[in-house]
């Protein structure tokens, strides 16, 4: 059996091919089975592997992996297989500026506009956070003047457009450049999946975010560059802590991993979240196995 696979980039800096976060999209993943996906996520060894396959409602049916586990959603792995859904239909005969990608968390309408890849997200669900702010403050290397909590205003919150993530506003950018998760304390901030995933995210300028996200993989806690499904999540912050829109904002990551990102975050008068980056194809291969 041999496998084509793509390299791309997604949330990329224009005029700069190795900005973003990388993505590995296999074009046809028919006849394999979870065990095997999972394998070649591990090969891999990106923040995420997706895998495309039919579906009978959408353009077609995608499975996201990372290293360790299967994610029912995740924002530039939405995007990046988006890119490749369309260059395929493209090649086929079929172009056109939209597709729509079934995935375990429902179904997502990506556009193309302009340059950008957009998705929107679906509805958000919120909890509120049920941890001592000094804990967590401890937790993540900070002093609990670093973050923002108001009860009836900005604070921390789970939030869940597709996968839940707890969102935490700082006071400052500095806050966020300070950062250092100790993974040993986190264990009581877990998400709905048993997962340790955060954003912390502060002002950078007007209608500008610089934000860092946080997950675990085995026993420690890593940082990914581009986080499009917390900028999902962000939108949904925005909305529940009062903030209406449109209005759009410009999340700057991976500031600390000298991988540079840029995502786009978009709400409309009506409520509907849009998360939107740049993507960039590298290169392509093929595995047999």
């Amino acid at each position: 059996m041999q496998l084509k696979y793509r390299l791309l980039n997604v949330f990329a800096l224009a005029g700069d091919p190795f900005s973003g976060n990388p993505l590995c999209v296999f074009e046809d993943g028919r006849g394999l089975d979870t065990a095997t996906m999972q394998s070649l996520a591990r090969q891999f060894n990106l923040s995420e592997t997706t895998f495309i396959t039919p579906s009978p409602r959408a353009d077609a049916f995608v499975r996201i992996f990372t290293p360790e586990y299967e994610m029912p959603f995740a924002g530039h792995p939405t995007l990046g297989t988006a890119a490749v859904v369309h260059s395929l239909a493209a090649g086929a005969g079929k172009p056109g500026a939209a597709v729509v990608l079934d995935m375990q968390a429902g179904l997502i309408p990506v556009s193309l506009q302009g340059e950008l890849w957009t998705l929107r997200a679906k509805a958000p669900a919120m909890r509120e956070n049920s941890r001592d702010l000094t804990e967590l403050a401890s937790a993540l290397g900070l002093q609990a003047g670093d973050i923002i909590h108001q009860p009836q205003g900005p604070r921390l919150l789970w939030v869940d457009t597709g996968v839940e993530q707890l969102l935490v506003p700082l006071a400052s950018a500095d806050a966020v450049r300070r950062v250092q998760p100790q993974a040993e304390h986190l264990k009581y901030f877990v998400s709905s999946m048993g997962k340790r995933q955060f954003l912390v995210f502060a002002p950078a300028g007007p209608n500008e975010l610089l934000a860092r996200f946080f997950f675990e993989n085995g026993a420690v806690v890593l940082e990914d560059p581009a986080t499009g499904s917390a900028c999902a999540n962000l939108g949904g912050w925005y909305l529940h802590t009062g903030v209406r829109g449109p209005r759009k904002v410009v999340v700057s990551q991976g500031e600390q991993l000298s991988r540079p990102s840029r995502l786009q975050l978009e709400l409309d008068g009506e409520g509907q979240i849009y998360v939107a980056g740049r993507v960039v194809e590298l290169g392509a291969g093929s595995i047999t196995l």
